[in-house]
């Protein structure tokens, strides 16, 4: 692994247009089997696999979710949360939010969301972070894509949900059907059919779900 994280983004992952959201150029592996026995077989160290090198399902979707919403996060301060490529916050800094923070436990992937942003024309304020056991600032918007892979990730991931919503902000999650995420207690806002590299998941195309975590009384901001 390099200790230059930007570098290392630039070596392995390509410039390409995101399959579901073409709009969005993103540095992405073009084989993902081999970075990932890079970052995690005999050059095996203490961080975690290379989420950011992929479009995963579920940010696709919520990047092409608020893309096509630009309302959800313009002119409000947005904290996209496991962040990965930095997909979700390059979109929502495009549809005109006033400030986004891109936060990942990952180096290489607050490398990637920064190089990812500068290539699309934007800005986004990338930190490494684990924000779960905290709160989310001043977010009046927090989305997170595809982020309920484990039992232990979605416990803690939920637990910050729930004390953003309590505070105010509006939270969305996209989803590709992953089996840790508490589907009862959210609402559905809408569904894709997104394309997906099959070394990964076994298939061609995850259908994927944008969800809203409802506000303390089970209210929550209009869909949209």
């Amino acid at each position: 692994m390099s200790d230059n994280p930007a570098a290392f983004v630039r070596a392995y992952a390509r410039l390409a247009p995101v399959p579901f959201v073409p709009e969005i150029s993103l540095h992405q592996a073009d084989e993902p089997i081999g970075l990932w026995e890079l970052t995690e077989g005999e050059f095996r160290s203490a961080q975690p696999p290379p989420f950011w090198a992929f479009a995963w399902a579920g940010g696709q979707a919520l990047a092409r979710y608020v893309l096509d919403h630009p309302e959800v996060v313009a002119g409000r301060r947005v904290l996209d949360l496991a962040s990965g490529s930095g997909l979700v916050a390059v979109v929502a800094a495009r549809a005109g939010a006033a400030h986004v923070r891109s936060v990942d436990v990952d180096p290489f992937a607050g490398a990637a969301a920064t190089l990812n942003a500068a290539a699309n024309g934007v800005t986004v304020a990338a930190e490494t972070a684990d924000l779960l056991d905290g709160d989310a600032g001043d977010a009046e918007v927090v989305l997170v894509g595809d982020a309920f892979y484990s039992q232990a990730m979605a416990d803690r991931m939920f637990g910050f949900l729930r004390r953003a919503v309590k505070v105010g902000a509006r939270v969305l999650v996209g989803d590709p059907d992953r089996a840790f995420l508490p589907r009862r207690l959210l609402r559905p806002l809408a569904a894709y059919d997104v394309p997906v590299p099959p070394a990964l998941e076994s298939v061609r195309v995850k259908h994927t779900t944008i969800w809203e975590l409802p506000g303390p009384a089970g209210g929550g901001r209009p869909a949209g």
